[in-house]
C-alpha cells in the first residue's frame, strides 16, 4: 500500500492549476514582517521592568554615532541586552522552525492536521529531558561544569532518536511510507508518554515543578550562550526546509507525478523528516515543548494565501516567529510576578483551530 493510496483526496490540496499563484496578488511579506517588528519591539519594551522605546532607539542611534538626547539607564540597558534581547532572538528562531516544519510535514503527508509532534519528535524530546531531570543528582556529580547542558542535550538526543525510530518503523520494501511513519510516530509518542509517566512517579517535588514547567514550554532560560548553541541546528533546519518549497508544490500533485517532474520523492521524504527532526529537536531542547505552532500557523496561512509553498514556507517562518514572541510577551505579563507556560497559551489558540479544521472536514477525507 503506497502513501498516495491512503493519503487524503486531492480536495485537501488543490490540483495542479490551483497550485499556481495568480499574478497580482499582494505579497504577504510586508504585513507579516511589520507584525514581527511590532511584537519584537513590544517584547523588548514591556515587562516587569519597563524599557522605554525612545531610550532604546536613542541607544541604537548613539551606537551609530548619532546624538538624540535619549538613552537608556544602565539598569535598563542591562535588562535589554542580557535578558530581553536573547529571549526575543531565541523566540524568533524557534517560532520560525516550528511553523516551517509544520508546513513541510503537512505537505509531505498531504494532510493539514499534521504537526511535528505527531512524528514523536516532541514526545521523544520530553522523555529525554525528563530522564535527565530525574537523574540530575547522579549526572551532576560526573559532569561538573557541563551540568547545564544535560537537559537540553538529552532533549535533543531524545527528539532525534524518536524521529529516526518512527522513520525506520515507517519504512517498508525500501520505500518510505508516509502513512506508516505517521502511525509509527503515534506509537512512539505513546511509548514516550508512558516513560514520562513512570519517571514522573520517581521525581521529587522540586523535580516535578521543573518537569511540569519544562513540558509546557518557556523562553525563560534564554541567554546568549543558549542562543549561540542553538543557532546552528535551527538555521540549518530552516534553510533545508525552505530550500524544498518548489519540490513540495510538485509533491502535492502526487508522488508519481512529482517523480516524473524530476523530484526524487524518497530522498525528499527522508530529507524533510530529518530536517524537521533536527529543527524541532533543537527548538524543544532550548524552549521545552511548545505545541500547536506547527499546526496553527500553516493552517491559517494556507487558508489566506493558498497552497503555493514558495510563499507559504517563508510566510510561515515570519508568522511563527511573531506568534511565539507575542505569546512570550503575554506569558511574561499576564500574571506578574509569575510567568505562564507558553505551550499552554499556544494550545489555547491551537485547539479551536484544530477543531474548526475537523468541522471543515469536507476536504480531509
Amino acid at each position: 500500500m503506497s502513501a498516495s493510496d491512503v493519503a487524503p483526496t486531492p480536495a485537501t490540496y488543490p490540483a495542479r492549476e490551483q497550485v499556481k499563484v495568480p499574478g497580482g496578488r499582494p505579497r504577504p511579506w510586508f504585513v507579516l514582517g511589520a507584525a514581527l517588528v511590532v511584537v519584537t519591539l513590544t517584547s523588548l519594551s514591556v515587562g516587569s521592568y519597563r524599557v522605554p522605546l525612545l531610550g532604546l532607539f536613542g541607544s541604537v542611534l548613539e551606537a551609530l554615532g548619532l546624538e538624540t538626547g535619549y538613552r537608556l539607564e544602565p539598569m535598563q540597558q542591562a535588562v535589554l541586552l542580557s535578558i530581553r534581547l536573547p529571549r526575543v532572538v531565541l523566540g524568533v528562531m524557534v517560532g520560525a522552525v516550528l511553523a516551517t516544519s509544520g508546513a513541510a510535514l503537512q505537505a509531505l503527508f498531504r494532510n493539514p492536521l499534521v504537526e511535528p509532534g505527531l512524528l514523536g519528535t516532541s514526545s521523544g524530546a520530553a522523555l529525554g529531558a525528563v530522564t535527565a531531570i530525574v537523574l540530575d543528582a547522579a549526572l551532576s556529580s560526573r559532569l561538573g561544569p557541563f551540568r547545564l547542558l544535560v537537559v537540553p542535550g538529552a532533549a535533543f538526543l531524545g527528539a532525534l532518536s524518536a524521529t529516526v525510530l518512527a522513520q525506520r518503523l515507517g519504512g517498508g520494501g525500501g520505500r518510505t511510507e508516509t502513512a506508516r511513519i505517521l502511525l509509527a510516530g503515534v506509537a512512539v509518542s505513546a511509548g514516550a508518554g508512558a516513560g514520562i509517566g513512570l519517571l514522573t512517579q520517581m521525581a521529587t517535588d522540586a523535580q516535578l515543578r521543573t518537569i511540569t514547567f519544562w513540558t509546557w514550554g518557556s523562553l525563560a532560560g534564554a541567554s546568549w550562550s543558549v542562543v549561540v548553541a542553538s543557532t546552528v541546528p535551527l538555521l540549518i533546519a530552516l534553510v533545508l526546509l525552505l530550500k524544498d518549497s518548489r519540490s513540495l508544490n510538485l509533491l502535492l500533485l502526487g508522488e508519481r507525478e512529482a517523480w516524473h517532474l524530476g523530484v526524487d520523492v524518497e530522498k525528499l521524504k527522508r530529507r524533510l523528516v530529518l530536517a524537521a527532526a533536527l529543527g524541532v529537536g533543537a527548538a524543544v531542547s532550548v524552549s521545552g515543548v511548545i505545541g500547536f505552532v506547527g499546526l496553527l500557523v500553516p493552517a491559517l496561512l494556507r487558508l489566506a494565501l493558498g497552497p503555493d509553498h514558495r510563499r507559504l514556507m517563508g510566510a510561515s517562518a515570519l508568522l511563527g516567529s511573531a506568534l511565539l514572541v507575542a505569546s512570550d510577551v503575554l506569558a511574561r505579563t499576564a500574571a506578574v510576578p509569575q510567568e505562564l507556560p507558553i505551550g499552554a497559551l499556544t494550545s489555547m489558540l491551537g485547539v479551536p483551530v484544530f477543531v474548526s479544521l475537523l468541522v471543515r472536514g469536507k476536504g480531509m477525507s
